[in-house]
This record gives C-alpha cells, sequence and structure tokens, in this order.
C-alpha cells in the first residue's frame, strides 16, 4: 500500500513539471510564432498570386510595398526544351525559392539560332514554345516571379542582328545597320508581331495567356539598347512600349537599359563611368520617362565600364551610380529603379570571391536602406545564377550561391531583411521561417 501510495505520489511529482514543461515549449512556440508573424507579416491562407503593380516609386503586390531581391538565367528557356534538362530549371527555382528570392529574369526570345523560338519571322518552334510554358508553369509553383525579355540587343541568340537580317535577305530592309531594328517600318512589324505572340500565348500546361498571368513580373522590350549611329537617343523614343500596352495592360513593362546618361544630360560627365558611356545612343533619362514605361532598369559592371583597376575606386562608383539612379527615380521619373544586373568579373587580374561579396553588399545595403526610406530604388538581380553542370553556360559572372557560404548567406539574409519591410509572400513563409530565424 505504502509502495503503491509512493509510486502514485512520485507519478504525480513527474507529471507537474512535464506538464509545466510542455505548456512552456508551447507557450515559445506560440510567442515565437507570433513574434514572426508580426515580423514578416505572416498570413495563414496563402492567396492566388496577383499582379505586381506600381504606386508611384514603389512597386506593390495587394497593396503593400515589394522590393525585389532576385537573379538572372539567361538560359531556361533554351535549357527546358530538351526533357532530359529540365530538373537543372526545377533546381534552380527551387534553390531560389529557398534563398527566399522572389524575381528571376531570363530570355523570352531566341532569334534564328540554335532551338530558335522565332525561326523566321512569324513562323514558330512549337516545341520551345512549350519549353516556355513550362518555365513559367514551374516558376509559379515555386513562388518565382519573371522579367522577361523580349529581344537582345547583342548577337548571342539572334538578337537585333537576326531581324536585319532577315528583312535584307527578304529585300525589304532599309538598311543594312543594326540599328535599323529601331526605325526600319518592316522589321518593326516583324518585332510587333513577335511581341504579340509571345504576349498571347495560351500556356499549354495553365491554360492561361501570358498577358494574363501574375507569374510574369514584367516585360523588357529590349536586353542593353544601344543605338551607335543617333547618340542623343532619340532613335530609342519609338512607340513600342504603347503597343505592347494596348495588348498587355497587366503586366509592367520597362526597357532594358543600363542606366547611362545620354550627351544633353547633365549627369553624363559627373555620374557616367567614363565618356564613352554617352555616346551609345541612349538616354537614361528621356528613355525612361516614356509614359508607358513603369520602371527603369539599370545594369552596374563597374570593372568592365572603367579602366580603372583600383577596386576601392570601383566600390564607390558602384555606390555613386546607384545613390544617383534612386536620385532621379524619385526626382525625376517618380517610378521605381530596378538594377536589372551586377556583377564582378573573374577574369580581372587579383580577381576574389571576397572582392566579389564586398561589392554585392554594397549594392544589397543600398536597396534595403531605399527600402527602409522608401526610396525609389526597388531591387536587384544579379548576374547570373546557376545550377551545377553547367559549365558551358557559364560566363565569367556566373555563380552557383549554395556552393559559396559567404556568397549565399548575403542574399539569404538580403530575403529576410526586405522581408521585415514588406512583410513575407505567401510563397517565401516557408523558407523564411528557416532562413530569417537562424540569424
Amino acid at each position: 500500500m505504502s509502495g503503491g501510495g509512493g509510486g502514485g505520489g512520485g507519478g504525480n511529482g513527474l507529471l507537474y513539471p512535464i506538464v509545466g514543461f510542455v505548456s512552456f515549449i508551447a507557450f515559445l512556440l506560440l510567442s515565437f510564432g507570433d513574434w514572426f508573424d508580426v515580423i514578416y507579416g505572416h498570413t495563414a491562407a496563402a492567396k492566388r498570386p496577383t499582379f505586381v503593380q506600381r504606386n508611384g516609386t514603389q512597386f506593390t503586390v495587394d497593396g503593400k510595398p515589394f522590393y525585389v531581391n532576385g537573379w538572372n538565367s539567361y538560359w531556361l528557356m533554351d535549357h527546358a526544351v530538351e526533357e532530359r534538362n529540365r530538373h537543372r530549371i526545377r533546381a534552380m527555382l527551387q534553390r531560389g525559392s529557398g534563398m527566399g528570392l522572389t524575381v528571376c529574369r531570363t530570355w523570352a526570345f531566341n532569334d534564328g539560332d540554335y532551338n530558335a523560338l522565332q525561326i523566321s519571322p512569324g513562323r514558330f518552334d512549337e516545341r520551345v514554345f512549350r519549353a516556355l510554358d513550362y518555365v513559367i508553369a514551374e516558376s509559379g509553383r515555386y513562388g518565382i516571379r519573371l522579367v522577361l525579355c523580349l529581344v537582345n540587343n547583342l548577337k548571342a541568340y539572334g538578337g537585333k542582328t537576326q531581324y536585319v537580317k532577315w528583312a535584307w535577305e527578304e529585300g525589304v530592309g532599309l538598311s543594312s545597320s543594326n540599328d535599323s531594328f529601331f526605325y526600319d517600318p518592316s522589321i518593326r512589324t516583324y518585332f510587333k508581331n513577335y511581341v504579340k505572340t509571345v504576349l498571347t500565348r495560351k500556356n499549354r500546361l495553365t491554360g492561361v495567356e501570358y498577358r494574363d498571368d501574375p507569374t510574369i513580373f514584367a516585360w523588357e522590350l529590349i536586353n542593353e539598347p544601344r543605338c551607335m549611329t543617333d547618340k542623343s537617343g532619340d532613335t530609342l523614343q519609338a512607340e513600342m512600349s504603347s503597343f505592347v500596352k494596348r495588348i498587355d495592360g497587366n503586366h509592367l513593362l520597362t526597357v532594358g537599359l543600363e542606366g547611362f546618361y545620354g550627351p544633353k544630360s547633365a549627369k553624363r560627365l559627373t555620374v557616367n563611368p567614363e565618356v564613352w558611356a554617352a555616346e551609345f545612343g541612349t538616354d537614361f533619362i528621356r528613355n525612361s520617362k516614356i509614359p508607358t514605361i513603369d520602371f527603369a532598369s539599370v545594369h552596374i559592371y563597374p570593372d568592365h565600364w572603367t579602366r580603372k583597376p583600383d577596386f576601392e575606386y570601383q566600390l564607390r562608383f558602384a555606390f555613386r551610380w546607384m545613390l544617383s539612379h534612386i536620385e532621379d527615380g524619385d526626382k525625376e521619373l517618380r517610378k521605381p529603379i530596378l538594377f536589372t544586373e551586377f556583377g564582378l568579373s573573374t577574369e580581372n587580374k587579383g580577381f576574389s570571391h571576397s572582392n566579389r561579396d564586398k561589392l554585392y553588399r554594397i549594392i544589397l545595403d543600398v536597396i534595403y536602406k531605399s527600402g527602409l526610406r522608401k526610396r525609389s530604388g526597388a531591387g536587384t538581380l544579379v548576374w547570373q545564377f546557376l545550377v551545377e553542370g553547367m559549365e558551358e553556360f557559364n560566363d565569367d559572372f556566373g555563380i552557383v550561391p549554395w556552393e559559396r557560404q559567404s556568397t549565399y548567406k548575403l542574399f539569404a539574409e538580403q530575403s529576410c531583411r526586405l522581408a521585415r519591410i514588406q512583410g513575407a509572400l505567401p510563397s517565401q513563409l516557408r523558407h523564411l521561417r528557416k532562413l530569417c530565424t537562424q540569424r
């Protein structure tokens, strides 16, 4: 009896501490959950994605500010053509999402090249279109939005050179100059037909026309446009943005500029990397002011744009370059500024990954502070991310971020910092709980 009673008394003695401990743990979990929800704007029910919009100098989603932490993987469509390669698209999107990233910029063109989407003017390869369908559908599945570029200024993947070649071969081209892409009526008709076909494409996997799909963050008219035969930038002041907006009123639109100030700009001598930058036929302010352009794009390549090898000088240039364009967004354009490419080449003499991380840190810090102050610096897209086994797609800027812990940490921390400002998107919540509570 006494032994039994003693056993019962010992059981109660143990039970109370256990119950108390469990209650304490439950309290911590609930408190932690509340803390996370308050800091990161958690909503219990994940909603269907809505279109990214613009409110003055800010991007918004569901009326809340949206700051971009993302990357470039130009190769997604091209790589998705072959079924055996599609695991790499999934891996890239999955790993990007796992870092809390929200936007990827990629090519929605391949003109007359291997695996061409547009074989010749108005002729499309359905197999390649289905690859683009796949990229968009998978991006939506992983909560990644896409900036889709519609043509290249460079020769890679056809570009404006291919359009001029087509017109010249058909005997309708006004000039063999690549710059005729911007003004030749026949070439403009080619491009308009291409744009309309892409924007009105019904995705075979989702059943949604591209122009109606909120997975697409924005359209970019052309990657790094330059018109050497008209240094004023006037030739780029064309009606193409209005044409896009007539077809698709849902999505944001940008030109695709590098950010160089034109010959009539007061900043051409004080902010441009060197004198040559004003001679490329673009003018950041005037070409971005077009009413049908929703936001301005800027690139950052301090090592390629200056002959000064001093790395500290290059860092100072990148910092001033960003602040100047954010000032333009606030005061001149009244539009968001998205830094759609930035990087540091491995081919530089004395290159080191720690120096590259220093550049990344400065760029990400500027955007974070812009977000805190509600200024126009709206985000960044690093050039470029890859997955393992893609050496043939690499250039001297490409990285596999999770192979370098310091680099991975920079971008993951940026996701957490921006989420504290804007609140986490539903697609980010699972990943940010892990990423941001470890810091």
